[in-house]
């Protein structure tokens, strides 16, 4: 999957923790993006089997999708909190995690989480 469609499903994942209901204006809100390119990443993301839309609009993760957003959303939640341990201040910790998430292989992400891990 490419990066703009893991952070779609992201962007889904934390809403919905956020509130009990996600719709399309909800992530146009929270990504910046327009309306037509977050509506284009929706149908895709639909297309792909990673996400559902009700008749009202409301979006639902299939367990596909909320496997891969929870995939990701680990990685962001790790790579922020071991960057800021290592001195990096959270906003700047946060938008970094945000551009390595996506391309971190998954031994190399493993290998910091055990590391984090020892560090607690």
């Amino acid at each position: 999957m490419q990066e703009s469609g893991e952070m779609y499903l992201e962007t889904i994942l934390v809403l919905g923790k956020e509130k009990n209901s996600v719709r399309a204006i909800d992530v146009v809100e929270r990504i910046g993006f327009s309306k037509p390119s977050v509506s284009r990443a929706l149908t895709r993301l639909k297309a792909d089997g990673c996400i559902l839309v009700d008749a009202a609009g409301y979006i639902a993760l299939t367990e596909k999708g909320h496997s891969i957003a929870e995939k990701i959303y680990e990685r962001h939640r790790v790579l922020s909190e071991m960057l800021q341990v290592l001195g990096v201040d959270p906003v700047t910790a946060a938008a970094d995690a945000c551009k390595m998430e996506h391309d971190i292989s998954d031994a190399s992400f493993d290998a910091i989480k055990r590391h984090l891990e020892k560090l607690k």
